[in-house]
């Protein structure tokens, strides 16, 4: 019965990565206990969360698109911390469920991600502090393409209520660029967004994206 069960589970992740649209990841048991294992109904509810069309600010599309991705190669620990959850890698420790979309916008290079992850016994909040302190710890993000990206604390009116942000922004492969980032949690979903673009991002959109991303958590 176990067997058939981690099978179903595998099934159902494949065919969602496949499909482009929905990404699911589960690590193993983190550090300081709180085992992950995959929860079926977790996953089918945070697929159905995030395959509902969202209030996101005008000019996105409506259709989801596969996770978003960073659009550069390895940073430090700290940085990836910071933008692997919207990506669809959350923390493991005590994961049951995740799943990542991303949605076209018509600024230049404007994108949005959006990753809910589901947390057994309270680890959501646990670990919304742990990106607090991946926060204070990043300062730059710097590659030898030509990548150079300053951290700076995300303006509040963007950040939204009981939520963790920051900016980076500085040159992306020698172009200006810009990436907001916040996490914020819904009962046990971690909710994580970002929010890029050339040159600048909008704060005042960045907080429509979280809006939406915790309305879509917490239906």
């Amino acid at each position: 019965m176990r067997r058939r069960r981690r099978t179903a589970a595998a099934a159902h992740l494949l065919a969602w990565a496949l499909a482009g649209v929905l990404t699911g990841a589960l690590a193993g048991c983190g550090g300081g206990g709180g085992e992950s294992f995959i929860d079926p109904r977790a996953m089918a509810q945070l697929r159905e969360a995030l395959s509902k069309e969202p209030s996101l600010p005008e000019g996105f599309t409506a259709r989801p698109d596969q996770a978003w991705r960073m659009p550069f190669g390895p940073a430090e620990r700290s940085c990836r911390a910071l933008l692997e959850p919207a990506a669809g890698n959350a923390p493991g420790q005590a994961l049951t469920a995740q799943a990542a979309v991303s949605y076209q916008g018509d600024g230049l290079g404007e994108q949005a991600g959006v990753g809910l992850a589901r947390y057994a016994g309270g680890e959501a909040g646990a670990h919304l502090d742990e990106l607090d302190r991946a926060r204070r710890e990043c300062q730059e993000v710097r590659t030898s393409s030509g990548t150079d990206l300053w951290l700076s604390e995300l303006p509040p009116e963007a950040a939204g209520d009981d939520a963790v942000g920051a900016r980076l922004q500085g040159r992306l492969h020698g172009y200006p660029y810009a990436l907001d980032v916040v996490f914020s949690r819904v009962g046990d979903t971690l909710v994580s967004v970002v929010h890029t673009g050339m040159n600048d991002v909008d704060p005042a959109r960045t907080r429509q994206v979280v809006e939406a991303a915790m309305a879509m958590a917490g239906t």
